[in-house]
């Protein structure tokens, strides 16, 4: 068995080690142009050559939560794209959103601000309740940032493309229950796919339906946000601000308005970073059940994009 890993801005060398430890009786390298053919891939944004190379492949591996570069890529039909189902990002997305929403809720951003220019201030406690939280997309990791939600009182909204049923959130689905969806949210946070259909999904329109000093936080996708259409918002006060951890461009420019916008927090796309021992055990057990054929979990619907 012939195994290769192809990821940009990952260092090999380690998962190299970490996969053929877990499977010593497979042969595993680095990709590179003119390789014989292999049984399968570890990838993270592969070049088409490796693909146009390689379409033998029974398996790609994707090596984070997105596989929106792989479909955007020419794949053999036979060539199964297989997602990470959680390898340690669930948590930590969890982690990111609640650190941002708990920020904004109790005005520890205005408070950092106020001490910084030496003041000693005292803001009204809000109030939860007031505080709707509404989740776009409600796979593994956008059902374990609603359960963390939940644990701090906040009322929890979800809005997938299917029918969904999560204890203790109020589910909307499809395009006739999204302006509802929106209409009840006072925090939007998106962990949608990037798909045709949802590419641009937070522009003007969407974003001004929350409710008024709505928050959105994006740590799904740059290209669900229409860029230029956030600061306008937030300006006019109909949002009261966003924590963004992608973008369109990632790093962005230094001459982008993010950077400086007081009511903006930006971080460098660390919401959930791929955990290597977590997924290598992961993909090494799917390996052996695909070897056996076994199904697995993760596979890619190409048609939908997740």
């Amino acid at each position: 068995m012939k195994i290769y890993f192809c990821g940009a801005d990952f260092k090999p060398e380690p998962w190299l080690a970490a996969l053929r430890a877990a499977l010593p009786q497979a042969s595993v390298e680095v990709w590179s142009p003119g390789a014989p053919p292999g049984d399968y891939a570890m990838v993270w944004a592969p070049p088409q050559a490796f693909l146009d190379e390689q379409p033998q492949l029974k398996a790609l591996f994707n090596l984070g939560a997105g596989v929106d570069a792989l479909t955007q890529l020419r794949i053999a039909p036979a060539t199964k794209i297989v997602r990470l189902d959680d390898a340690g990002m669930s948590v930590q997305m969890a982690e990111y959103v609640l650190q941002a929403l708990i920020r904004h809720f109790r005005e520890f951003d205005g408070y950092e601000a106020d001490m910084a220019a030496g003041q000693w201030s005292f803001r009204k406690p809000r109030l939860r309740a007031d505080f709707p939280v509404g989740i776009m997309g409600l796979g593994v990791l956008g059902q374990r940032v609603a359960r963390a939600v939940q644990q701090f009182e906040f009322p929890v909204m979800g809005w997938s493309r299917s029918p969904r049923q999560v204890e203790g959130v109020r589910c909307h689905a499809g395009v006739q229950e999204f302006d509802a969806f929106l209409a009840e949210t006072r925090v939007l946070v998106c962990l949608l796919p990037l798909t045709d259909e949802t590419r641009g999904i937070l522009n003007r329109r969407t974003l001004s339906r929350l409710r008024p000093g709505g928050y959105l936080i994006n740590v799904a996708r740059g290209g669900h946000l229409v860029e230029e259409d956030l600061i306008p918002l937030i300006d006019s006060g109909q949002l009261a601000g966003a924590a963004l951890d992608v973008f369109q461009q990632e790093p962005p420019p230094t001459s982008h308005p993010f950077w400086r916008h007081p009511r903006i927090t930006v971080t460098p796309h660390t919401a959930a970073r791929t955990l290597r021992d977590e997924s290598v055990t992961q993909i090494a057990g799917k390996i052996q059940r695909l070897e056996q054929d076994l199904p697995i979990a993760g596979i890619v619907d190409p048609s939908k994009g997740y």
